[in-house]
């Protein structure tokens, strides 16, 4: 393949765009359980995190609005088919998941462990999947 380079560095930052129902309820589960910075808030709608090294903007609903004419922003309806998912990785997948669930995770099932990685997925209080994952070796 051809043409410009797979990375390239304009000096910018990634940031992921979730869309919950009640942000107070994320906030609280992103800062409170993952140890997220609030960087900002505006109103009551929308806030910008700072989550291991990235920007995490959570947002309510949104209508279509002039630059995105046909889109419309909505949690998910059904937590159990996933569009979108977030992988932690983590030096030590164990230690990880005792420390989340005592703050409050709640993992759909013990970890997993294979020949490559330990991983465990767990949801936020909008249904959006989210994992952990110890690479071995």
């Amino acid at each position: 393949m051809t043409g410009a380079p797979a990375t390239t560095d304009w000096g910018s930052e990634l940031t992921h765009i979730l869309v919950v129902r009640d942000i107070a309820t994320a906030v609280a589960f992103y800062r409170d359980v993952l140890g997220a910075t609030v960087l900002r808030e505006y109103g009551g709608t929308s806030c910008v995190l700072q989550l291991f090294g990235t920007w995490l903007l959570l947002v309510t609903r949104g209508d279509p609005t002039d630059d995105k004419p046909t889109v419309t922003f909505g949690a998910p309806a059904d937590p159990d088919r996933v569009s979108h998912s977030m992988t932690f990785r983590v030096p030590d997948c164990r230690h990880a998941h005792e420390v989340l669930s005592a703050r409050g995770a709640l993992f759909l099932a013990p970890l997993a462990e294979s020949d490559w990685e330990i991983r465990g997925f767990f949801r936020d209080p909008d249904g959006h999947l989210l994992e952990i994952s110890e690479a071995k070796g």
